[in-house]
C-alpha cells in the first residue's frame, strides 16, 4: 500500500524496511535453505514476498484481477522509485532465458523468479556498504493464475548474475 503521495510506507515491516533487513541478513551457509513463506533463503540468496495481492481460487473476474494487478503494480512502482533515489537507475534483466530447457540450472534466485515474472528491475547497492557484493532485485510475479499477484524482492551474490 502506498501513501496518498504515492511512496512506499514507512515502519519496520514496510517493503524498504524489509529489504533493508534482506541485504543485511547472511545468507545461510552451504547447502541449508529456509523458507518461511514470506521469505525464501539459500546458498547466496533471498527471495521474499513484500506484498501479495488476494488470491483468485473463487473468483477470477477480470475486474478482480485487474485490481489487484494496479494496486501491485502502483506499490512496485512506489518501491523503485525510492530505491533509485538511493542507487539509481536500475538495469532491467530478462527473466525468460533461465527458463530454457537445454541451459544449465539458472543460480538462485534467478531461478525462482524465471517461474514466476518475465523481468525484474536490479540495483546493485554501493560496494562500500553492508551490502556490497549483493544484487537487489524487484518483481511483480505470479505462481499460477489462482494465486496472488505478488511484488517480490531479491537479494542475490554479484557472482550469480550473467557478465
Amino acid at each position: 500500500m502506498t501513501t496518498d503521495s504515492g511512496t512506499p510506507p514507512a515502519g519496520p515491516r514496510s517493503p524498504l524496511a524489509l529489504i533493508d533487513d534482506a541485504l543485511a541478513l547472511p545468507f545461510p551457509a552451504g547447502e541449508e535453505s529456509e523458507d518461511n513463506g514470506v521469505r525464501s533463503s539459500g546458498p547466496g540468496h533471498h527471495l521474499l514476498i513484500l506484498r501479495a495481492g488476494p488470491d483468485f481460487w473463487d473468483d477470477r473476474s477480470t475486474e478482480r484481477v485487474e485490481a489487484s494487478e494496479e494496486e501491485i503494480e502502483a506499490e512496485f512502482s512506489a518501491v523503485a522509485t525510492a530505491l533509485t533515489e538511493r542507487w539509481g537507475e536500475p538495469e532491467t534483466v530478462e527473466l525468460w532465458p533461465y527458463l530454457e530447457e537445454d541451459a544449465t540450472p539458472a543460480p538462485e534466485p534467478l531461478g525462482q523468479l524465471s517461474n514466476l515474472a518475465g523481468s525484474m528491475q536490479l540495483w546493485r547497492p554501493p560496494a562500500g556498504g553492508p551490502e556490497g557484493g549483493r544484487w537487489l532485485g524487484l518483481a511483480v510475479g505470479q505462481a499460477d493464475p489462482e494465486f496472488p499477484i505478488w511484488l517480490l524482492a531479491a537479494v542475490g551474490e554479484v557472482s550469480a548474475l550473467p557478465a
